[in-house]
């Protein structure tokens, strides 16, 4: 009895004289991946020092983080059909070149309109590269234990990438000039060496795809790409407290990116050749595996937002020493990684992904019961170098629960990352990956906006009642006020908490309830969507 499959190629491989060495292929997308994912949080700590330096204000040296992250965000889509229709090893190399040419110039930039156009630069090449070198890993490695791993190691530069930049970036800032050059400028340089040695091994160890040029879906490139970039453009205009949600360029932004990707899906069921094809939703497992990577980061993101001026405000770390606080978390995201790709061969994606979110849920609400002394009588009793929490011990009240969420999301990233791309059509792996990647970007805009919103709102009544009290024992307006946000920080960081640790309690009833495939599938290759004969 033999069994055929119809329809299109179902992986691209190498040619029969050409045999890939796995293992270094592997590196090379993991070193790829993990520039692009540490480039969007090396940056943050710099900030102060680049405004100092190139004379920036406080409003627009925002823009060297949002700028990333709208191009990023924005053109992933774009990023990953161009992989499927012009060769993926093509597109990673492009988008590698890019990358490190607009890391050079925001190394070397004397002005705020050069470094700004570079941080979007890089987010263009990064949208390039990330989602080809997602498709990468699934057309490169068979099915099964080889491919599971591969994902565990990408997954674990995904997640531990944030953490990475935070220490890398505080380290590369606290140096001495190196060569005439501050310290932040090397956050950008370090780029450069990585990328273009990436770029030029690339053809060495992976294969290129087949490429079909002459089917770009022009308007739905135009509207999908403009649309995702008025959502994370309003998203995270939202979750800035200097605007929110009632500021009319976020509502203005929002609802044009919505018509957009309404007018986007207009165009798409009507081209023959689409940006995103509708079949990439059609499975219901994989359907789910996307909206689930959604909500996690959107919880993720902001548990690293505020927990990082938690630690800074109100515990008193010093920049580098609050990346170093997060340092526990890379190994733990490797930990559940490993742990993940090895069970996920024997055991269903359901159990494991639903076990990490419960635990990742566990640490958020774990998070929300911080506390510190808050009063006005504490604020006051504060020397020239106290804070309020001095008495918060890390190893007891932090650590932890750092630890549990980098497991969990370990536990999470690898079997979803598997369901959300198994099956797909040869054709579609860099879409499907482009999807996955964009989902993760818009999920943590939103998830920053709305945490970033329930932050707010429970920290304005304590700010309120502090300002009043202070005054009320003879604080100066500006100083009560200073005061008083320290003093609020923890109430509304803890709510955030709490309300991320619900996101992520969703996505694990989501799992539970609709992600049905089962571990033997994920070691067969091939489109879910076509008829098999068997004779």
């Amino acid at each position: 009895m033999t069994s055929t499959t119809d329809g299109p190629a179902q992986t691209d491989v190498a040619p029969p004289e050409r045999k890939l060495h796995l293992g270094w292929a592997l590196v090379l997308i993991s070193m790829a991946q993990l520039m692009v994912v540490l480039d969007a949080s090396i940056a943050n700590i710099a900030l102060p020092f680049i405004g100092a330096d190139l004379d920036i204000n406080d409003a627009n040296l925002t823009w060297i983080v949002t700028g990333y992250a709208l191009a990023f965000g924005g053109l992933l889509l774009l990023g990953g059909r161009l992989g499927d229709l012009y060769g993926r090893r093509r597109v990673f190399m492009i988008g590698l070149v890019v990358f490190a040419v607009a890391s050079l110039l925001g190394g070397a930039a004397q002005n705020e309109a050069l470094l700004l156009a570079a941080r979007g630069l890089q987010g263009l090449g990064a949208a390039l590269a990330s989602p080809a070198a997602l498709a990468l890993i699934a057309t490169t490695f068979p099915a099964g234990p080889a491919r599971n791993r591969a994902f565990a190691v990408y997954a674990a530069m995904s997640g531990a990438g944030a953490a990475v930049g935070l220490i890398l970036g505080g380290w590369l800032t606290g140096l001495d000039p190196v060569f005439g050059l501050e310290g932040w400028r090397l956050t950008f340089l370090i780029n450069v060496p990585i990328g273009l040695v990436a770029a030029s091994l690339a053809p060495r160890f992976l294969n290129e795809s087949e490429s079909h040029p002459g089917q770009l879906d022009v308007p739905g490139a135009i509207t999908g790409s403009l649309g995702l970039l008025g959502l994370v453009y309003g998203f995270s205009r939202a979750g800035d407290a200097a605007y929110g949600w009632g500021d009319p360029w976020t509502i203005a932004s929002i609802a044009a990116g919505v018509a957009l990707l309404a007018a986007f899906a207009f165009v798409e069921s009507r081209v023959a050749h689409p940006l995103l094809p509708t079949r990439v939703f059609a499975n219901r497992t994989r359907a789910t595996s996307f909206g689930v990577m959604m909500l996690v980061p959107a919880a993720m993101f902001a548990m690293f937002y505020f927990l990082s001026l938690f630690i800074q405000l109100v515990v008193g770390y010093s920049p580098l020493h609050t990346g170093f606080a997060f340092l526990p978390f890379s190994f733990g995201i490797v930990i559940g990684a490993g742990l993940s790709s090895n069970l996920v061969n024997r055991i269903d994606p359901r159990f494991i992904a639903g076990t990490g979110t419960l635990m990742a849920a566990a640490a958020l609400f774990g998070f929300s019961r911080l506390s510190v002394p808050t009063g006005a009588s504490d604020l006051l009793a504060l020397g020239a170098n106290g804070h309020l929490g001095d008495g918060v011990n890390y190893w007891t009240s932090i650590f932890p629960f750092i630890m549990l969420m980098s497991v969990g999301m370990g536990a999470v990233f690898v079997p979803l990352t598997l369901t959300a791309v198994h099956h797909l059509r040869a054709e579609d792996s860099g879409i499907g990956s482009g999807v996955l990647n964009t989902m993760q970007q818009v999920g943590g805009a939103l998830g920053l906006a709305i945490l970033g919103t329930v932050s707010v709102h429970f920290a304005a009544g304590t700010k309120s009642d502090l300002v009043r009290d202070l005054g009320a024992q003879g604080v100066p307006r500006e100083g009560a006020e200073g005061l008083a946000f320290i003093g609020s920080f923890t109430e509304g960081a803890t709510a955030a908490f709490l309300v991320g640790a619900v996101l992520i309690a969703i996505g694990s009833l989501a799992i539970w309830t609709l992600l049905n495939v089962k571990h033997e599938e994920l070691a067969t290759d091939g489109p879910d969507d076509q008829p098999v004969h068997i004779g």
